[in-house]
């Protein structure tokens, strides 16, 4: 089967330090992967040279066999993390859902009776058609990103590449998001994922990518989350555990003590001594 993506000995950099080196590494269709690596890793960089947003300095990035030279990809929606988005544009959500279907609207603008219908359908299966008429600003954080993954499907994406969609809600909203990506993929999208999260990504997903400026590993999570390779991937000391049949992870924690952290008085705390002797 011919890969969705590819990315042939991809490096990028936005001056001589490069941010990604040397990534190899290729989705097919109908899978769901997750990206998981430190901060400043490169995980945006790859998901946006994956969009065609940006270029890279070597190497060559391919949907469906064709190299994007600096184009758009064709077919691929996009979520962006929510707090990259400003939420005082003026528009519903109804506005801001028909946006994701301007690059197939043709020669006109303005939205025609098979868009408004795909909108409709859209948002009843999300659970937002209530939403409709209501500002964007006005909503929870699961109900924008709700919104921006409509305005994603819409467009009817082959592709969906979402970048970190877990950040910023609460833990119940963060598993509805992964159950919907999941249900998505069984009708057929092929997902990728930006996350800091590694038990969400090892409970929810069934292919995982460690980035760290270049691929660390890719497979099954209960393959790839090893203490060796999360060590390297995160340059830190990391604890794997197995439990119910289920994976966890967790940097190890470091023993420090309130003391060894504020090794000087602070102002106003009463000392060890005098606390004991009064």
């Amino acid at each position: 089967m011919r890969p969705l993506v590819e990315l042939n000995q991809v490096t990028f950099g936005f001056g001589a330090e490069p941010v990604l080196e040397d990534i190899s590494l290729h989705l097919h269709p109908g899978q769901f992967a997750a990206l998981v690596g430190p901060s400043g890793a490169g995980k945006t960089s790859l998901l946006k040279l994956i969009l065609g947003v940006l270029q890279p300095t070597h190497g060559e990035v391919c949907i469906k066999g064709q190299a994007l030279n600096g184009k758009p990809a064709p077919r691929v929606g996009y979520v962006p993390q929510l707090e990259a988005v400003d939420w005082n544009f003026p528009v519903t959500v109804a506005q801001a859902v028909l946006m994701g279907r301007i690059q197939r609207s043709g020669v006109w603008p303005w939205p025609g009776r098979k868009d408004k219908e795909r909108l409709n359908a859209i948002l009843e299966q999300l659970d937002i058609a209530e939403l409709a008429g209501r500002h964007i600003r006005d909503l929870s954080g699961g109900q924008q990103q709700r919104v921006f993954l409509a305005r994603a499907l819409i467009a009817d994406p082959e592709l969906l590449v979402l970048d970190e969609p877990t950040t910023g809600v609460d833990m119940r909203t963060a598993e509805n998001v992964l159950h919907m990506l999941g249900e998505l993929n069984r009708q057929g999208i092929t997902i990728l994922i930006s996350t800091h999260d590694l038990n969400t990504a090892a409970a929810h997903l069934p292919w995982v990518i460690c980035i760290n400026r270049r691929v660390i590993a890719q497979g099954p999570p209960e393959e790839v989350f090893t203490v060796e390779t999360l060590n390297e991937t995160y340059q830190g000391d990391m604890l794997v555990m197995h439990q119910d049949g289920m994976l966890f992870v967790q940097q190890k924690p470091h023993g420090h003590t309130y003391h060894d952290l504020f090794p000087h008085p602070v102002p106003g705390e009463v000392p060890a001594h005098r606390a004991e002797s009064d």
